[in-house]
């Protein structure tokens, strides 16, 4: 039996890279580093003056597009996963699609 940690992992605020476990003491990290902490302090300031609210999440067409393409395969992989199950797939064809699933949903929470 496998047994699955409760501790999430966390990411930097801006880019979504891996943070280090946090320390015993002390607030826990927000960003990778500072120049990710300045575009995040950037976009604070442009969401301020242009009246978008707190949570907004701002992307350009091009990031928008990225992120469009990645869902679809995403969703393209699960399919395949579905028409693998409808066909009688072996347990490691399964498996292979199972992995790109894994991938593809990686890849499409990059949001930078």
């Amino acid at each position: 039996m496998v047994k699955l940690s409760t501790r999430q992992a966390r990411h930097c605020g801006w880019c979504g890279a891996g943070l280090p476990d946090a320390a015993a003491s002390g607030r826990p990290r927000r960003y990778c580093g500072q120049a990710c902490r300045q575009r995040a302090y950037e976009r604070r300031g442009v969401v301020q003056r242009g009246g978008l609210p707190e949570d907004a999440v701002v992307l350009s067409a091009a990031e928008l597009a990225d992120l469009q393409d990645r869902l679809f395969a995403l969703r393209c992989a699960a399919e395949d996963v579905v028409t693998a199950v409808q066909d009688g797939a072996s347990p490691a064809e399964l498996a292979a699609l199972a992995a790109e699933i894994g991938f593809a949903a990686k890849a499409a929470e990059r949001l930078r």
